[in-house]
């Protein structure tokens, strides 16, 4: 079982964050990827590096991917990355709603 060696914590096995993220939560390695910038966007300055990230996601075991902000703004109330958040992005918006009056 590849996911649960990589996630264990025991042995990296030299993967890259992005792989493991992908194992963890059956996405795409471009969305793994994807993924971890957005959290390191999610910081106005100081950008988490991506190790730091995958170990904050191990330990708070999440079930399901959860939104980069998330992450990001639970690692800055943990006290683990301090730096000033951007405001979380809004969400996609329905074609029909750009034009309503």
């Amino acid at each position: 079982m590849l996911g649960v060696q990589f996630w264990s914590g025991e042995t990296m096995n030299k993967s890259k964050p992005f792989e493991i993220v992908a194992v963890r939560f059956r996405i795409s390695r471009e969305s793994a990827k994807y993924f971890l910038i957005r959290v390191q966007k999610s910081f106005k300055t100081e950008k988490p590096p991506h190790q730091l990230i995958l170990k904050f996601m191990e330990e708070k075991n999440f079930e399901s991917l959860p939104k980069p902000h998330h992450v990001a703004t639970l690692m800055n109330e943990a006290g683990l990355w301090t730096h000033p958040l951007n405001a979380e992005p809004r969400g996609p918006v329905d074609e029909e709603d750009l034009y309503v009056e």
